[in-house]
């Protein structure tokens, strides 16, 4: 399965216009951003018990898991990241 999940290939569409990816358009892309959107919703619910130093910490988490998602978009889009003004690649 891991085999899968790694193979070469586009995960997410570049944006028609401006700097960076679109909507995933592989099923790995979806998986990437369920994965993090499911990662900051359960961020978000420690954050009402969290206390100080904790707290930072999970703030720290939630940067470093968008970091990462980054990387992965940028690294997987279609055409790589360029401005965009519109045109069709």
């Amino acid at each position: 399965m891991i085999h899968k999940f790694l193979e070469e290939g586009d995960w997410f569409l570049p944006k028609r216009y401006g700097y960076g990816s679109g909507l995933p358009i592989a099923w790995q892309g979806w998986v990437v951003l369920a994965a993090y959107i499911l990662a900051l919703i359960g961020i978000g619910m420690m954050a009402p018990v969290a206390h100080g130093a904790t707290l930072a910490g999970l703030a720290l988490i939630g940067l470093i898991l968008t970091v990462i998602l980054i990387g992965i978009a940028r690294r997987r889009t279609r055409g790589g990241w360029r401005w965009r003004w519109g045109e069709p690649d």
